[in-house]
């Protein structure tokens, strides 16, 4: 069973689960596991210990769900229900083992009756019911998180532990978004939760000083899963809106988690602000529509207001960072009713503070177009001196725009043509495809505009 997050404008962390006592449908059992999947394998894995343990007993627990909640209705707490069972289900199954002389077993075995793992009393089905008073589950939660995102593992790893555990995904949905075999990533899976266990890597949230470095990979999982889903077009098949919606409900749950981190709440405002221009940025065939050129008509006010709140909220805090500063330069772009009217000198001066506090090359380049916008195209130009891009292919198309606003066709033609050779998503080739048409050297794009636009 795969679950996908909620994204939207729903309150933060918040669910809904249908009414007890009813018969429970599929899409009953899948809204549930939607949202408690993730919190269910981190309340197991702190019991025993065992990232495979917990999750091979939530899994189990859901399978009596799908089993009993269609004849027996929903239990009074769907998420105790499932807390519960997968305990019992998993000292079960460890009783068998440490029989059987499985030392793992038995270690696992101990450690959650140490901890409380023997049946869960009807207080805290009760108690989950009600959803009050959830810290101690909220920081199970932040455990597997920072487990998921510890800097002992690879960034892929990283990514797709936070999917698997967190999202609930399967490893052929998570292969199927990142477009690599099912069997390469469910390697990927077993060497990451190999490497927890052997590593002995602990289910904790970090403290004190430790907290800003070790929050900085979580959010940076997150917002790759985001651009991973947003860089993806109709085209590309539905992954790319899944992995959008899941990265945004990750958002929620740490902003919710962890109040006063303004990164995380700026990481969330981020992603909507961006999501909310989602709608307008494909054409019906798949064409990639670049911002200036986008009907704002087409996008999702409640998310674009969502997002300019939570930046005013960050703002409130008064402690900067990268991802609050990415967030409030796409609240200017939100701000303004149209292309025309958008604050550029304001976007450059967020730009500036955003190489103050996180330089890259990539800042560095969104800056260029900004500034070209402000200054026009030399300027621009001029920016895009040494940054050390020449395997991006934003780079090549941002120079290629560039060019042709300067009238240097043939230049900018082989900019595009370099653009194309690196790029990705079938929705970005059908536009630089486009793009080369337009200058008289290449095929139709296949409904990629022709007009210049400019990139931001």
């Amino acid at each position: 069973m795969g679950g996908h997050g909620g994204g939207g404008s729903s309150s933060a962390g918040g669910s809904s689960h249908p009414s007890a006592g009813a018969a429970a449908t599929e899409a009953d059992i899948a809204g549930v596991f939607r949202h408690e999947y993730g919190r269910a394998v981190a309340v197991l894995a702190r019991a025993f210990g065992s990232i495979d343990i917990a999750e091979d007993a939530v899994q189990d627990a859901f399978a009596a769900a799908v089993q009993h909640w269609p004849s027996d209705g929903i239990p009074p707490s769907p998420a105790g229900w499932i807390i519960s069972t997968a305990r019992h289900r998993a000292i079960d199954r460890l009783r068998r083992e440490a029989a059987g002389g499985g030392k793992h077993a038995e270690a696992a075995l101990l450690a959650a009756l140490r901890s409380g793992g023997g049946p869960a009393p009807a207080a805290e089905e009760q108690f989950l019911a009600e959803q009050s008073g959830v810290e101690d589950v909220d920081d199970d939660t932040l455990r597997l998180i920072f487990a998921c995102c510890h800097p002992a593992l690879a960034r892929p790893a990283q990514v797709a532990l936070t999917l698997r555990l967190l999202g609930g995904l399967t490893t052929a949905e998570i292969a199927r978004a990142f477009l690599i075999p099912e069997t390469t990533m469910a390697q990927r899976l077993v060497r990451a939760k190999a490497k927890i266990r052997d590593a002995k890597i602990p289910y904790r949230v970090p403290q004190g000083a430790e907290l800003p470095e070790r929050l900085e990979p979580v959010l940076a999982v997150v917002y790759l899963i985001f651009n991973e889903g947003y860089n993806k077009g109709p085209a590309d098949g539905p992954a790319g809106a899944e992995l959008c919606t899941e990265a945004i409900r990750l958002g929620r749950l740490l902003a919710s988690l962890m109040p006063d981190e303004p990164e995380a709440t700026g990481l969330l405002a981020l992603m909507l602000l961006i999501a909310s221009r989602r709608g307008a940025r494909f054409t019906r065939d798949g064409g990639l529509v670049l911002l200036a050129a986008q009907d704002r008509g087409c996008w999702d006010s409640a998310l674009a207001d969502e997002g300019r709140a939570l930046v005013r909220r960050c703002l409130r805090l008064n402690r900067p960072g990268p991802y609050q500063l990415q967030a409030a330069i796409n609240a200017v772009h939100s701000d303004a009713a149209a292309a025309g009217g958008t604050d550029w000198a304001q976007i450059v001066q967020l730009y500036d503070q955003l190489l103050a506090v996180a330089p890259g090359p990539v800042v560095a380049l969104n800056r260029a177009v900004a500034l070209a916008e402000l200054l026009g195209p030399g300027a621009g130009m001029a920016a895009l001196e040494g940054l050390g891009l020449g395997d991006y292919y934003l780079f090549h198309a941002v120079r290629a725009d560039f060019l042709v606003r300067l009238h240097r066709l043939p230049e900018a033609g082989a900019a595009y043509t370099r653009a194309l050779e690196l790029a990705g998503s079938v929705a970005d080739r059908r536009f630089l495809e486009g793009k080369l048409f337009s200058l008289g050297l290449g095929e139709s794009g296949g409904g990629a505009p022709a007009d210049p636009q400019r990139f931001s």
